[in-house]
C-alpha cells in the first residue's frame, strides 16, 4: 500500500510532468497541500523534502517552493549521447502487434538505438504512467499507438509536455485529433467501404457490421460501411450496426450475433463485416455453433490480413494491413526527426503523415448470391 507522503510526492511529480507546474513556478503551499490530500504538515514536508533532494523542486527562503528547471539537470546527467527510443502500443504480444513492433525494433537496432517497449493494454492510466517514465528518463523519441483514440484523452498535457521537452513522437494506427501529430495510418474509412462494397456487389443487402467504438479505426470503418450502403442505395437496418468497447470485444459481438441467428429472429444476415480478423475468428465459432457454413450460408469479411486469416479452416477475405512495413516506416521517420533536430536544419516540416491505401484480399469466406 502506498504511503501518504509518497502519494503526495507522486501527485506533485505528475503535475510537473503533465506541465501543470512550469519551471520556476511556485507550487501549492503546505497548507493547500494538507487540505488537498487530507494529510499532516509533517507528511507534506517529507514529500516536498524528497522532491527537493531529487531535483524536482527548490525552495526560496520566505518565498515558497518552486518547480525546478530539469532541462539543465538532464544536460548534466548525459555527458555522452544516448540512443533510446520508446515504443508504446495498446498491446504487445497479441494479434498484429508483434509484426509491427518487429519492423520498428529491427530498423532501430540496425541504427544503434536501444528500444524500450510499453503496452498500455488500451488503458489511459497505463498510458499516463509510461509517458511519465519517458519524461523522467532520457529518450530520443517515441513511437506511440494511441489508447482509445476515439474518445477524449486525459493525457493530452503529457504529449504537450513531450513537445515542450523537444522529445519527438509519431503516432501509428490512429492519432489524437487535438494534437494533429505526425502519423502513419491505414485509410480505415476506405477499408470499411471496400469491405462492404465487395459484399454488396456479390448481391448481399442484409449485412451486419461489427465495429469497435473507442478507437478511430472502428469509427472510420463504420463510416465506410455506411457510405458503401448509401452509394449503392442499399437501406441500412439500424439493428445491423453493432458497436462495442475494447472491454466488450469478446463478449458483446458474440452475444449480438447469437441473437440474430436464433430461429426466432427475423433479421438473420447473409453477410458480416468484421472490425478485424481477430473478431472474425470469434464470430466463425458462433456460426459453427449454429451449424452455418461459410460462405454457403453466410459470408464474412475480416480486416488486417493477419496470420489468423489463413490459419482457420475458412480462409478469410480481408483487408491488407502493412504491419511490419508500417513499423519500419515509423522507425525511419522518428530517426529522421531526431537527426534533423541534431543538425538544426529546420526541415522537420518536410515530413508528412502517411495514409496507407487498403486493398481487399479475396479468399474463401465470401460468395456471390447471383446464382441462388
Amino acid at each position: 500500500m502506498q504511503t501518504k507522503y509518497n502519494m503526495v510526492k507522486q501527485a506533485i511529480k505528475s503535475k510537473i510532468l503533465e506541465g501543470a507546474f512550469q519551471p520556476h513556478q511556485k507550487i501549492s503551499s503546505e497548507s493547500e497541500l494538507m487540505k488537498q490530500f487530507e494529510v499532516s504538515r509533517h507528511t507534506v514536508r517529507l514529500a516536498i523534502g524528497e522532491l527537493v533532494n531529487d531535483g524536482w523542486l527548490y525552495r526560496e527562503q520566505g518565498a515558497g517552493t518552486f518547480c525546478a528547471d530539469r532541462s539543465n539537470l538532464n544536460e548534466k546527467n548525459h555527458f555522452t549521447p544516448q540512443k533510446n527510443i520508446a515504443i508504446i502500443t495498446t498491446y504487445i504480444s497479441d494479434y498484429i502487434f508483434p509484426s509491427i513492433i518487429r519492423g520498428a525494433e529491427s530498423y532501430l537496432s540496425e541504427h544503434g538505438y536501444h528500444v524500450s517497449l510499453f503496452s498500455t493494454n488500451n488503458d489511459h492510466d497505463n498510458e499516463r504512467k509510461f509517458l511519465e517514465k519517458i519524461l523522467t528518463q532520457h529518450f530520443d523519441g517515441v513511437i506511440i499507438e494511441p489508447t482509445k483514440s476515439a474518445i477524449s484523452n486525459p493525457n493530452i498535457n503529457y504529449y504537450l509536455n513531450l513537445e515542450r521537452e523537444n522529445i519527438p513522437y509519431i503516432m501509428i494506427n490512429a492519432y489524437y485529433d487535438e494534437l494533429e501529430p505526425l502519423s502513419i495510418m491505414m485509410d480505415d474509412e476506405k477499408g470499411g467501404f471496400i469491405s462492404t462494397e465487395h459484399l454488396i456487389q456479390q448481391g448481399h443487402s442484409n449485412i451486419v457490421g461489427f465495429f469497435k467504438n473507442d478507437d478511430i479505426q472502428g469509427t472510420k470503418r463504420l463510416k465506410g460501411y455506411i457510405k458503401a450502403h448509401r452509394q449503392h442505395n442499399i437501406p441500412i437496418n439500424p439493428n445491423n450496426i453493432v458497436t462495442y468497447s475494447s472491454a466488450e470485444k469478446f463478449s458483446k459481438p458474440v452475444e449480438e450475433l447469437r441473437k440474430m441467428l436464433e430461429p426466432s429472429s427475423d433479421n438473420r444476415p447473409s453477410a458480416i463485416v468484421s472490425y478485424n480478423d481477430e473478431l472474425a475468428i470469434k464470430l466463425l465459432d458462433v456460426l459453427r455453433d449454429f451449424q452455418l457454413k461459410v460462405p454457403t450460408d453466410i459470408s464474412i469479411v475480416g480486416y488486417d490480413n493477419s496470420f489468423l486469416a489463413e490459419v482457420s479452416e475458412v480462409k478469410l477475405t480481408t483487408i491488407e494491413h502493412p504491419k511490419a512495413a508500417l513499423g519500419t516506416l515509423a522507425a525511419d521517420m522518428i530517426l529522421q526527426i531526431i537527426e534533423q533536430d541534431k543538425t538544426g536544419t529546420g526541415k522537420q516540416t518536410e515530413l508528412s503523415s502517411v495514409l496507407y491505401q487498403p486493398e481487399l484480399v479475396i479468399r474463401d469466406s465470401t460468395r456471390s448470391l447471383e446464382n441462388d
